[in-house]
């Protein structure tokens, strides 16, 4: 089992940036594919970014992609999402989330995590 908690978020102005960070306890983080998502007020959940257990794979959301970049330090059981260019769209909670496996992996898939964190807040003003 893991216990995830998210911080870094904020209000920022469009095109500025923030670093998101997600701490896990528990269990060691290097055995989790993990991943970052985002709610929107009046919106459904959706996948952001993830990273394989090892960090070696990364992927992410076409609205995202070239401007945040997830990484990890399995050493410091540490998830982390830099945002860039930050532009009114993506105000949002942000959750980080994690599964278990022996493989490693890239997954997009919010059904297939089995912990989440409570998520952060992310404000960008226009």
């Amino acid at each position: 089992q893991v216990q995830l908690v998210e911080s870094g978020g904020g209000l920022v102005q469009a095109g500025g940036s923030l670093r998101l960070s997600c701490a896990a306890t528990g269990r060691s983080f290097s055995g989790f594919n993990a991943g970052w998502f985002r709610q929107a007020p009046g919106k459904e959940r959706e996948f952001v970014a993830a990273i394989s257990r090892t960090g070696e794979s990364t992927a992410y959301a076409d609205s995202v992609k070239g401007r945040f970049t997830i990484s990890r330090d399995n050493g410091q059981n540490t998830m982390y999402l830099q945002m860039n260019s930050l532009k009114a769209d993506d105000t949002a909670l942000y959750y980080c989330a994690a599964v278990w496996s022996l493989a490693a992996a890239t997954i997009t898939r919010q059904n297939a995590y089995d912990y989440w964190g409570r998520g952060s807040q992310v404000t960008v003003s226009s």
